[in-house]
């Protein structure tokens, strides 16, 4: 399956502090994924793998169907939004995987990697 696509994907990441509640070690954190479709193809989003690793290192792997109970169709030269939450038992986690997307035009099958971004409470890391 090719990884070459041109498809670019952009995290920002926010810490909850209302949601948190540090004394018990519970994190959260929203982040908000930009899915750049660089093509001159319409793509189909298929499927997501996830490994997300706290800050002792314990990983978890997450995959399903589309994201946030969808499987959005994302047309030439246009950009997919959402937004989803992780918590952490530990002040620092990081998150990398990728998408399982689809040509709509071919049916080809391709993977979009999604490259390690890192979910820190303000002022823990230097």
């Amino acid at each position: 399956m090719r990884t070459d696509y041109p498809i670019e994907i952009k995290v920002v990441v926010d810490y909850l502090l209302e949601e948190s509640e540090p004394r018990d070690n519970y994190y959260v954190f929203d982040y908000h994924v930009f899915i750049y479709n660089n093509s001159d193809k319409d793509i189909k989003l298929l499927s997501r793998q996830w490994v997300i690793t706290d800050g002792n290192g314990h990983k978890k792997e997450v995959k399903g169907s589309g994201v946030v109970g969808e499987q959005p169709c994302i047309k030439k030269e246009d950009m997919f939004k959402y937004t989803s939450t992780a918590n952490f038992s530990t002040p620092v986690g990081c998150i990398y995987g990728q998408y399982t997307m689809q040509i709509m035009e071919t049916g080809e099958l391709f993977d979009a990697p999604i490259l390690p971004f890192r979910l820190a409470v303000p002022g823990v890391l230097h």
